[in-house]
Formats: structure tokens, C-alpha cells, sequence
């Protein structure tokens, strides 16, 4: 597993937890930036993913929302929820990533920490926002 794949893990772990804990994301990851050294502690690309999700979260949900046939991101499993909105962030935001492997390391999270049926619908809906992309970010 490559170090920024490891970093993507680590920005799910975050997002997760926040999710789960009902906590602010930015509280989880200023608890993980102070403990530098440490098994808790995360790679700047962690950082710079959470912090970019979080800048850019309402437009990331909209998108989600407006193309997530059948799902609420209410009613899609807490881990999906995260890597969807980490990889819309990469295609849509940032480009030092090319899309396609922004498209495939989510795959890949959702294939090692969801369900049998997430990579494909993670798949789906982040190929349907890279189809998209020019008109969204226009």
C-alpha cells in the first residue's frame, strides 16, 4: 500500500469516527495533529484531505445527493459516506490526482472496509461525477 493510500485510510479513519462519534471533524483531527509521533498521528495528505472535504463539504453532499440514485447520504453506510466525499474531493478539487486514480483508491477503501456491494456503487456514482465534472465545477 503506497503512503498516499495509507493517508486516504487514515482521512476515512477521521471522517469516520467523526460520523460515528457525533463529534466535529475538526475536533478528531486536531486530536490526531497533537499527538505527532505517535500511532495516532497522521501524514500531512490525511490532514490536507480532511481539511479539504471539510472546506468544500456542502457542495461534495450536494453533488452526492443530487447523483446518489436510490440513496440518501443519510442511509448509506457511515464508511461510504466518507470515502465518497474523500474522492469527490480528489476529482473535484484537487489536481495533483488524476481522476481515474482517485476513482480507483476509493474502490479500493470501499472494497477493504464496506460492504460487497460499495465498490461498485462507489464506482458508479464517483465515474457519473468525473463524467460531469466540467459542468459541475463550471
Amino acid at each position: 500500500m503506497s503512503a498516499r493510500s495509507k493517508a486516504r485510510k487514515r482521512a476515512v479513519d477521521v471522517l469516520f469516527e467523526a460520523d460515528q462519534r457525533g463529534a466535529a471533524p475538526v475536533e478528531i483531527l486536531a486530536a490526531r495533529i497533537a499527538q505527532p509521533g505517535t500511532e495516532a498521528s497522521l501524514p500531512q495528505y490525511s490532514v490536507d484531505l480532511v481539511e479539504g472535504v471539510l472546506a468544500q463539504q456542502a457542495r461534495i453532499d450536494e453533488f452526492l445527493s443530487t447523483y446518489a440514485h436510490g440513496w440518501t447520504l443519510e442511509r448509506m453506510p457511515a464508511v461510504d459516506r466518507a470515502v465518497l466525499r474523500i474522492g469527490a474531493w480528489e476529482i473535484l478539487f484537487n489536481d495533483e490526482v488524476p481522476d481515474a486514480v482517485a476513482v480507483d483508491e476509493a474502490v479500493e477503501l470501499a472494497r477493504s472496509l464496506s460492504t460487497d456491494e460499495s465498490p461498485t456503487y462507489i464506482n458508479g456514482l464517483l465515474g457519473r461525477l468525473v463524467d460531469l465534472k466540467p459542468t459541475l465545477l463550471a
